[in-house]
């Protein structure tokens, strides 16, 4: 099989030479050759390179983003760690830089060390024993990931976005290569898809799935529609008309609110939980940028969160949470707040321009609510005084007018591979005996739609909150593809899980876990010329052991 692989990728190159020795104009049709082929930017790509390289082999990066770290480095700096325990292995060492970085005092530019530190937001900024930190502003998170590119002498080839339509040559269940869109040819010996949205996963024929299960799926509980189950705060608690004119419903609906039926609770459908950006904001006034009016801005877009002011709401900024320098990691909270809920349902299938359309979409939308609660007059006064008193900060996503460079993902397209991940694993009532990382945080899934209940009132529906009490083993099965689909590629990001299950697994400290295992389980296929199925699992629990990975309590 591998001798055959070889033979092919030799043939390959041969046929890329002579096009580009004998067709002038194919000159970006160039080729470029690793024994190990990421594709994506994420910070699971860095962690994935940076283990292909400590473990002796090469490695390239194909990135279709400019900027390396996807979240991690995106806006989302209050790392969701759950137990920080279990995080190990190359993910501890990007929070250990991090901390490192923050015990200079050129660090602390608008704001004095001895201002910040542990304030009871439940998620400790700096553990000093352990000589970590786990909250940080964005650029600091790129720095880091970026640090460790050049000390690994990674190459990133940027901007690079896969054919998804001709661009993975597939043999006997093998990737041979991957073209970009620009015509760049890569061919490697194992691949690794590090995306968001399982792009290379999906082009490659493995199966996937996209939306709920329905419970029935996996015998599990909190899948599919979740209609009356109210977790969190992210639902209307009081009764608010959905209608243009309060109770009459021949005035048509306010926009934002669906007019299909939300399903049976319990029931599989296509839907994903809401996106957003995750905004570094600032009240410092010497960093701080007024909000910006978006084009196309349409203040009726925001008429429900005024409803619910006058309910008596009063929530707005609870989740501010303080990153270092006088910033924010802010996310949505609330019943409408800055999850653009139901408005990415085609994403994960999209094509890239209809991508470019709904992320689009996404900043018109929150850059529109952040100026309406600023500047609309009809804002409660307290608290439009102080939203004019934060703004987008200066000094982040300085060549994206300080606006984050990348959408929050939360769901996309998940495996259906070698096994599946579901509640019963996450909630440890099924035991993992392949474990090759491990995850804490809560079942976590944000609102999927906004729909009219019954009685004529709004509601949202799909926030979920489940508490897994103890950390549990993620399995080698969730990250491989079925044997008889695809042999050597890894999927660390859109893993084999149920939609609830993902809602734990989805965590960036667990992406740069299963990015390492990934690359792992890459290397030692390559080194004992085996499908990425069949390693001697003995073989990479040592391996994983001995590079700090925790994959058991």
């Amino acid at each position: 099989m591998y001798k055959e692989r070889n033979f092919l990728r030799l043939i390959l190159t041969i046929c890329v030479v002579f096009s580009l020795t004998t067709n002038v104009s194919a000159e970006n049709n160039v080729h470029y050759e690793a024994d190990v082929i990421i594709y994506g930017g994420t910070s699971a790509a860095i962690t994935s390179a940076v283990q292909v390289v400590r473990m002796g082999k090469s490695v390239l990066v194909v990135a279709p983003d400019k900027h390396i770290g996807g979240l991690s480095s995106g806006g989302l700096g209050f790392t969701d760690t759950g137990d920080k325990s279990v995080i190990g292995g190359l993910a501890r060492e990007f929070y250990h830089r991090v901390y490192m970085h923050y015990q200079k005092d050129e660090a602390w530019k608008w704001q004095k060390q001895s201002e910040y530190g542990n304030k009871g937001q439940g998620t400790p900024a700096i553990d000093g024993d352990e000589r970590t930190m786990w909250i940080f502003e964005p650029h600091v998170a790129e720095s880091v990931f970026e640090d460790l590119v050049k000390e690994h002498n990674i190459q990133i080839h940027r901007d690079e976005w896969l054919d998804r339509e001709k661009g993975v040559k597939v043999k006997n269940g093998e990737i041979l290569s991957i073209m970009t869109l620009s015509g760049k040819v890569y061919t490697g010996e194992m691949f690794i898809d590090a995306t968001y949205e399982g792009d290379l996963m999906a082009a490659a024929g493995v199966s996937y799935h996209v939306g709920r299960e329905s419970n029935d799926t996996y015998d599990e509980e909190w899948n599919g529609v979740q209609v009356g189950t109210l977790h969190h705060q992210h639902w209307f608690q009081s009764d608010i008309s959905p209608y243009k004119i309060p109770g009459d419903p021949s005035s048509g609906l306010l926009p934002r609110i669906s007019k299909e039926s939300p399903g049976k609770k319990g029931e599989g459908d296509h839907r994903i939980q809401a996106y957003c950006f995750r905004m570094c904001l600032t009240n410092h006034p010497d960093n701080r940028v007024e909000f910006p009016k978006p084009d196309g801005y349409d203040p009726n877009q925001y008429e429900l969160l005024l409803r619910i002011y006058e309910s008596g709401w009063n929530q707005t900024f609870n989740k501010y949470d303080p990153i270092p320098n006088r910033k924010t990691d802010t996310n949505n909270h609330g019943p409408f707040s800055t999850d653009n809920i139901g408005m990415n349902y085609d994403y994960p299938e999209a094509s890239y321009e209809r991508r470019r359309e709904i992320i689009k979409e996404h900043e018109t939308y929150q850059k529109g609510l952040l100026y309406f609660m600023a500047n609309d007059e009809r804002m409660p006064p307290e608290v439009q005084k102080q939203v004019k008193e934060w703004g987008l900060a200066k000094d982040e996503f300085v060549d994206n007018s300080n606006w984050p460079h990348q959408l929050y993902i939360r769901e996309a397209r998940r495996m259906i591979g070698e096994e599946v991940m579901t509640e019963h694993e996450v909630l440890n009532k099924r035991n993992v005996d392949n474990s090759i990382g491990m995850g804490s945080y809560t079942l976590d899934s944000h609102n999927v739609q906004r729909y009219v209940k019954e009685d004529g009132f709004v509601q949202n529906e799909g926030d979920i909150g489940v508490s897994t009490k103890n950390p549990y083993k993620i399995s080698f099965g969730s990250i491989v593809p079925k044997k008889e689909e695809c042999k050597n590629l890894l999927v660390p990001v859109c893993v084999s899980s149920s939609h609830i299950a993902f809602g734990s697994i989805r965590m960036e400290p667990v992406f740069m876990i299963l990015g390492q295992s990934a690359a792992t389980v890459a290397v030692l296929a390559i080194e004992s010329q085996q499908a990425v199925q069949d390693i001697n699992y003995k073989e990479l629990k040592d391996q994983l052991i001995a590079d700090s990975q925790v994959i058991s309590q």
